[in-house]
């Protein structure tokens, strides 16, 4: 765990290792030596050095890897072995890409490399070859190599990704924008938020939901009788999904969660997550209030524990507590789209608050959300 008197320590993509490993094998394909460290060129700048942590020179091929370093981030990929094994390509044939151990196939529409290809994205394959192309332009040689990326026990590690769901099979994706990674920026989670969207879109998916965890992402796909792809992880992230909604329109969007984290989209939060805020026990008691609750339910829920606690006081009341927070929650996402339509293509947003049984306690029906009025924060 990383200590708390000091920075959080940045480390390398999966794009970046598998460029540096990539680098190194091919410098040894021409020169029969590994460079190590070996430096490689960021996307905004900079050159890192890495350790190889293994080479291997064969018939006519280098190989090399890294092991990456996540920095204080906690990542999948944290120490796993990025390897690359470089071979020469046919003459004019450029730098092509092939999908070894542990790397997956895409194999549906939408994502930032067509069906048919490895995961590699394309921020990465522009590392890679622009490496590649400088070893090559140092060498005096023609860049037309075929490069295979692995990652050994790669399969294993993508059960824990949304990579199956997103349609990317046999192993994880090699990604990077930046060649770095931020600690807990959960870039790669608001990255998989995306490309489920695209999916949605590319697969012509009318509707999609959504949810702040497994619980609430079953509840609705049985309400809504969903197939797979319509779902999304969204995770505590509301606002990343609705902002990339925003500008990459479905014509039907559910938002569905647990009553702790609806009351606090309620609360006009867009990131859910425990460090950005708490629910708001006097939020829930003024909306108990709105809906004709009494001023003893308002004290009940004032001193309640949880939220969940507030709900079932308000329930036993006969208050409809969870269609009240739905129904701000819905304001609170309809307001991150007012003006933003795009092309004509209005989006509509519902609302489903969920118990932990999975029994809808709050809804917001579907409405346009961008001829929302202008909303004020709750406090």
């Amino acid at each position: 765990m990383a200590s708390q008197d000091r920075p959080l320590r940045r480390g390398w993509t999966t794009g970046t290792c598998a460029t540096a490993a990539a680098k190194a094998a091919y410098t040894a394909l021409l020169t029969g030596e590994f460079p190590d460290p070996v430096e490689v060129s960021l996307p905004r700048g900079g050159r890192p050095a890495f350790a190889l942590a293994t080479t291997a020179r064969g018939e006519g091929s280098a190989t090399a890897g890294v092991i990456k370093d996540a920095g204080d981030d906690p990542d999948v990929t944290h120490g796993a072995l990025i390897l690359a094994t470089v071979k020469r390509g046919a003459p004019g044939s450029g730098v092509s890409f092939r999908a070894g151990e542990g790397v997956g196939m895409v194999t549906r529409a939408g994502l930032p490399v067509p069906p048919g290809e490895p995961a590699i994205n394309p921020v990465p394959r522009q590392m890679l070859r622009e490496a590649i192309d400088e070893v090559a332009a140092a060498n005096g040689e023609a860049a037309d190599v075929v490069v295979e990326i692995a990652i050994p026990g790669g399969e294993a590690l993508a059960a824990k990704t949304l990579n199956g769901r997103l349609g990317i099979v046999g192993g994880l994706s090699i990604l990077g924008t930046t060649g770095i990674v931020v600690p807990y920026s959960c870039s790669a989670w608001i990255h998989s938020i995306h490309s489920g969207i695209a999916v949605a879109r590319a697969a012509g998916i009318a509707h999609i939901a959504g949810a702040t965890g497994a619980a609430s992402e079953a509840a609705v796909k049985k309400l809504h009788g969903l197939p797979e792809t319509a779902l999304i992880d969204m995770g505590d992230f509301v606002g990343g999904m609705l902002k990339y909604v925003r500008t990459h329109p479905v014509p039907r969007v559910t938002i569905a969660g647990g009553v702790g984290k609806m009351t606090k989209l309620a609360q006009g939060l867009l990131d859910l997550h425990s460090r950005r805020g708490s629910v708001d026990l006097a939020t829930l008691a003024k909306l108990a209030e709105d809906e004709g609750g009494s001023r003893a339910l308002s004290g009940l829920i004032l001193a309640s524990n949880t939220a969940a606690e507030a709900f079932n006081h308000a329930e036993a009341e006969g208050v409809a507590l969870g269609d009240a927070v739905a129904r701000a929650g819905w304001e609170a996402a309809a307001a991150v789209m007012v003006g933003k339509s795009v092309a004509g293509k209005p989006v509509e947003i519902e609302i489903a608050v969920f118990d932990r049984d999975g029994r809808l306690v709050g809804h917001a029906p579907f409405r346009p959300a961008h001829a929302a009025p202008p909303r004020k924060r709750r406090r």
